[in-house]
């Protein structure tokens, strides 16, 4: 059977292809956004597992938005109002998804900064949507560029991560959250902000979310692959309640409900008197693991540049030239996994030479020792 059109223009995820390769006896991989595995709160979920075989009800279908529970204490967590709604999804990637399916038509366009996470052009590309870029800058977004772009266009939403960037790293200043969520308002542009990372902050001080400053014209993605576990697969999209519902007739569609056993699990897990401890050494181990990476890459020598981060799981390292793709390739045959900058641009982006010659490295998975035998295996590439 012949596959869609719009699908046959959408590229696989370079690290999910390279998947079997990273894992491979012997390399150590910087290229996934993987979690420390070794630092899992299994202890601190060990007794809502076992309970599960104690309530057979979490086991029968459930309501779409949510096992109710666990909504509840999001409601009051993240301090929502009577207009707005949360509805928990299959990891927040569906919670992208269901967005795009719910609300872009064949040809809207959306904007996104440059470069962008692979996931997110992936599911604007097979929502076919025209996907307008703006250049990214230490603080954020290029702000005239942004106000430019969505004064010129009909912009319906805009896509970003403005803590712990993927794949930059970078964290928006206060005056560019301020700016954008004025840029938003101003223009009736839906600011979809992206925060799978803003709890892992390690160092600097915490700013207000993009969206608290335009909340009635946002939709919020948060993760918990990063502060519980991956294998999960729960997120949490929010937002206004008439688009919310909306996106709950779409996930009826898509999977009925996200795992309700898992739901109870994790409300136990964000609830336990032990997770702010759990957090916190997260946070300070990959504090300790980032200075040992940023340590041992400052020694690769001219040409060879990285803005610091104060949180995340992710470096962007510029190198002064060649092909990124290739460089990629020779690095796995050396023994390390990182992924090339061309896979977090559009394909406008690289043919109009606007992609940076570097690689996203992640320092939250690997050891200590195995950042630094990584770091000298990527000497011997370059």
């Amino acid at each position: 059977m012949k596959i869609a059109t719009h699908l046959e223009r959408i590229q696989p995820s370079y690290i999910r292809e390279i998947l079997s390769d990273a894992n491979a006896e012997g390399v150590i991989s910087l290229a996934g956004g993987l979690p420390s595995s070794d630092h899992f709160p299994m202890a601190l979920m060990s007794e809502a597992l076992q309970s599960l075989v104690n309530t057979p009800a979490l086991f029968q279908y459930g309501e779409t938005a949510g096992y109710r529970p666990l909504l509840d204490y999001f409601h009051q967590l993240y301090q929502l109002n009577d207009q707005q709604r949360g509805i928990v999804c299959t990891g927040s990637q569906q919670g992208l998804d269901l967005i795009a399916r719910t609300f872009l038509n064949v040809g809207d366009s959306v904007v996104v900064e440059s470069p962008s996470y692979l996931g997110a052009l992936q599911v604007f590309g097979i929502a076919q949507a025209r996907i307008e870029t703006v250049e990214q800058t230490s603080t954020g977004p290029d702000l005239d560029e942004l106000e430019t772009l969505l004064r010129q266009k009909p912009i319906k939403l805009f896509y970003t991560v403005p803590d712990f960037h993927n794949p930059t790293g970078i964290c928006w200043s206060l005056d560019t959250r301020k700016a954008v969520a004025t840029l938003c308002q101003r223009h009736g542009v839906v600011l979809v902000e992206d925060a799978p990372y803003r709890e892992l902050r390690f160092s600097g001080e915490a700013l207000p979310m993009v969206s608290s400053f335009c909340p009635e014209q946002s939709l919020v993605l948060r993760s918990f692959s990063k502060v519980a576990t991956p294998g999960m697969r729960l997120g949490l999209l929010t937002g206004p309640a008439p688009w919310v519902e909306s996106i709950a007739i779409v996930k009826q569609a898509a999977d009925l409900h996200s795992s309700q056993p898992m739901q109870a699990v994790l409300l136990k897990l964000l609830s336990h008197i032990g997770f702010t401890e759990h957090l916190g050494s997260l946070c300070a181990l990959y504090g300790a693991r980032y200075e040992q990476l940023s340590q041992r890459l400052q020694q690769l020598g001219d040409g060879y540049e990285f803005c610091a981060v104060q949180g995340g799981m992710f470096v962007w390292l510029k190198v002064p030239g060649g092909d990124p793709m290739a460089i990629a390739k020779a690095a796995l045959e050396n023994g390390v996994a990182i992924v090339p900058s061309t896979v977090f641009y559009t394909l406008g982006a690289i043919n109009e030479g606007k992609a940076e010659s570097a690689f996203r490295l992640n320092f939250s998975h690997a050891h200590h020792e195995q950042l630094a035998t990584a770091v000298e295996r990527l000497k011997a590439t370059f």
